[in-house]
């Protein structure tokens, strides 16, 4: 099931059983032998919060995360004490740190048009440590808007994932089977290099765009026909999202109501995301940059050394393939090399380059969220490190008639009960410089670190959210993503940012959030 089937099957279950002011989770307490019930609580609510294992000996750094629903970045000690925070004038999806001690932040801006998804936030962000706003460049139109997430290339330009909306008649035109395609069209990614100009200008320097690297094996009078399992360098366009059950624009009004559709979302619109791309990364010494589709369960590298010209063709750039994808992996069915068993991601996020110096780099790690069906018959999550194929000059291997490799990871880190690690949405990963690996289990906001061993030696559950209101000036429902976090960082102590500056605990701590009791039926 992908994601946005599984996210709506979801909504659509609180909204039947009229639990908007109680959690939808199972409630379960785990044994303290750390063994779990077959019962989950997957968004974290009712259960302890903050600091829950210390162990010592730790790597000294901190943890940065946005609060949900709220304007502000926070910065953790290892004692989970809030030392520090940053502040947008919108709410915060994530940021990243630069070396100054400024971050750069995904906002929300709440009265972007047309888009009607989760995932969009229009506008992005340069704050200082003491939080002025140095940056504010919004790109966020009726036809385009940025979304999910970012990467800070070298030069201090940013790569971006953005939707831009094609019609349906330009969809159906380039191969798109109708019936599969949404009323208004679907939204398709692209990736844009922003050079920051002033206080809110911007420059796209670079772009590229998927509707260039599209295959349809329908209709031989279109351009982009082709045998999609001998051009696995291009998507096939008939993939991505089902459409959506029909809908009344009242049934709509009423899941806009409770919190379970988008403000934008309209009749027309419902799944238009289709190949919804979630992740960013960039490989310097590549040049290259990765990217991840739930939708797909797949990831994907494509050339940035390209221009754009070239980016829109299937030549040029060091890999002399143009904007092609020059690597996918985990679901070869998509390009005809594999069936159902082959498939190894399942509604992943945060894809990215193990950085140099850490045990593992040049490797990918990947946050793999939900795998079907575990030994407790439930889905579960786990953590992916893979090695891709590589020749002595940096070229992907790929066998005629073949999947990309490798066959699978080569190091998973998955709950001993498979069951206690679980978010079926956002979420993510990367390596630390000692071998351990930090994880965002983004729908319970957990943040932990386990040993290669799979030992978890420290663990926070973010206890703070925001009250952000509704451009209309109501209030957001914290059901059921209460104390959810797209994703943290953790930062190590010697990093630049903190040179020079006060890391003590904030003299006044956050307030935690504290949860309405459930609703308690009479029999």
């Amino acid at each position: 099931m992908n994601f946005i089937r599984y996210h709506l099957a979801i909504c659509m279950l609180m909204l039947v059983i009229g639990c908007q002011n109680q959690s939808t989770d199972i409630q379960t307490t785990e044994p303290a032998d750390g063994t779990a019930s077959k019962d989950r609580n997957m968004f974290g609510h009712s259960i302890p919060r903050g600091l829950t294992i210390n162990e010592e000996n730790l790597t000294p750094g901190y943890v940065m995360y946005a609060v949900p629903n709220s304007p502000f970045i926070n910065l953790i000690n290892r004692k989970g004490e809030v030392i520090h925070q940053w502040k947008s004038n919108y709410g915060t999806m994530h940021s990243y740190l630069l070396d100054d001690g400024s971050t750069i932040v995904c906002a929300n801006d709440p009265d972007f048009p047309t888009f009607g998804e989760g995932g969009p936030y229009g506008r992005i962000q340069k704050i200082t440590w003491d939080g002025k706003m140095l940056w504010d460049y919004e790109y966020a139109t009726e036809d385009q808007i940025v979304h999910h997430d970012i990467a800070i290339l070298p030069n201090g330009n940013i790569l971006a994932i953005a939707y831009e909306v094609k019609s349906f008649d330009a969809a159906v035109a380039r191969g798109r089977k109708a019936e599969l395609t949404v009323a208004d069209g679907p939204w398709l990614e692209k990736i844009i290099e922003i050079e920051p100009q002033g206080k809110q200008g911007g420059n796209i320097v670079w772009e590229w765009h998927l509707w260039d690297h599209l295959i349809q094996d329908l209709d031989p009078a279109k351009e982009n026909y082709g045998s999609v399992k001998d051009h696995p360098e291009l998507l096939d366009f008939n993939l991505g999202h089902e459409l959506s059950p029909p809908i009344s624009e009242d049934s709509l009004d009423i899941l806009k109501k409770n919190g379970n559709a988008e403000r934008n979302t309209t009749v027309g619109n419902r799944g238009s995301g289709i190949f919804h791309f979630n992740a960013i990364n960039y490989n310097a010494d590549l040049d290259q940059i990765a990217l991840s589709s739930p939708s797909m369960n797949e990831i994907y590298v494509i050339d940035h050394s390209t221009t754009s010209e070239e980016a829109a063709s299937h030549r040029g750039g060091r890999s002399g393939k143009g904007g092609d994808f020059l690597y996918r992996w985990g679901n070869p069915q998509n390009y005809q090399r594999g069936d159902s068993t082959d498939q190894q991601l399942f509604g992943q996020h945060d894809v990215r380059w193990i950085e140099k110096g850490k045990p593992g780099a040049g490797h990918l790690t990947v946050y793999n969220n939900h795998l079907p069906m575990g030994p407790d018959s439930m889905e579960y999550s786990a953590i992916y490190e893979i090695v891709p194929d590589m020749d002595e000059s940096g070229n992907y291997r790929l066998a005629d008639g073949q999947p990309f490799g490798p066959e699978g990871p080569i190091w998973t880190y998955i709950a001993s009960d498979t069951i206690s690690f679980y978010s079926s949405f956002i979420s993510g990963v990367h390596r630390m410089a000692n071998g351990n690996t930090f994880i965002t289990e983004g729908a319970r906001g957990r943040f932990f670190e386990v040993t290669p061993e799979g030992e978890i030696v420290w663990e926070y559950l973010n206890p703070f959210r925001g009250n952000i209101l509704k451009p209309n000036g109501d209030s957001i429902n914290p059901m059921f993503m209460t104390f959810s976090a797209f994703r943290s960082t953790f930062i190590p102590e010697n990093h630049p940012a903190f040179q020079g500056k006060d890391l003590k605990p904030m003299d006044e701590q956050p307030e935690a959030y504290v949860e309405s009791p459930p609703v308690q039926e009479n029999n």
